[in-house]
Order: structure tokens, then C-alpha cells, then sequence
């Protein structure tokens, strides 16, 4: 799967997105994020805490798909694919640098910082 530039550009700018799991019944949760979209890599990150029901969804369902979407106006665009949460300092290092260039600003220091990552396989959009 590979976005056009216009989408890339678009998932540039300064928008947060709607993030959708699944709850353990089975229930859809949606919350608004912040997020970010490294193309080379296909991942898409969102930085929260351990403790959030985002987490605890992706955590329940290991591997289980989710999406991200970001909406301005008419412009609209979804990533879909497997997330996975993690702890590792690395990774959430990796997810904070990205999450500072995008919203030029870092995310909130709070304890149990984590990131999930959403390898992206599939993306749909008018932009």
C-alpha cells in the first residue's frame, strides 16, 4: 500500500483524528487523538497512557485491527491495519519525535506513557 503524495501531505498538517477500537463485548470505541504517519515504515503512532480504554482495547485483542481517521471539512482519510501497544523505551521514544514534528509540541509527560502502533495495510480518503 503505498499513498499519494497528496495524502502524505494531507496527513502532514495539523489535525487530530478519530481513533476506533474494539471494546472486549465487542462494542466499537472511538476517541479523538493525535497521531502520526511514518510512510517509510507504513506505521501509523498514537502516544496515550497504559490506563486508557484505547490500550486496554488494543491489549485485549493482540493484533486486532483498528483505524485511524483524520477529517477536515470535505478531506477525509482512514489507515486500517493490526496494532499492537508498546511499552519499550525506544519505541515510545520514536513516537514522542514524531508526534513533536507533527504537533510541534511534545506530547503530555504522564506516567505509563506508551505508544500504539498501526501497521498500515489498507487507506481510503477523499483529500
Amino acid at each position: 500500500m503505498i499513498l499519494s503524495p497528496q495524502a502524505v501531505a494531507f496527513l502532514a498538517e495539523d489535525y487530530s483524528g478519530i481513533f476506533s477500537t474494539l471494546r472486549p463485548d465487542g462494542s466499537p470505541h472511538a476517541a479523538p487523538v493525535r497521531f502520526t504517519w511514518d510512510p517509510a515504515a507504513r506505521l501509523a503512532r498514537v502516544m496515550t497512557v497504559a490506563s486508557r480504554r484505547k490500550a486496554r482495547n488494543v491489549r485485549a485483542r493482540p493484533g486486532g485491527r483498528v483505524s485511524v481517521c483524520q477529517v477536515d471539512g470535505g478531506r477525509w482519510l482512514t489507515l486500517e491495519g493490526p496494532a499492537a501497544v508498546s511499552d519499550e523505551p525506544g519505541r515510545v521514544a520514536a513516537g514522542v519525535r514524531a508526534y513533536t514534528r507533527r504537533y510541534r509540541s511534545r506530547p503530555p509527560d504522564l506516567p505509563g506513557l506508551i505508544v500504539i502502533e498501526i501497521a498500515v495495510d489498507r487507506a481510503m480518503g477523499l483529500y
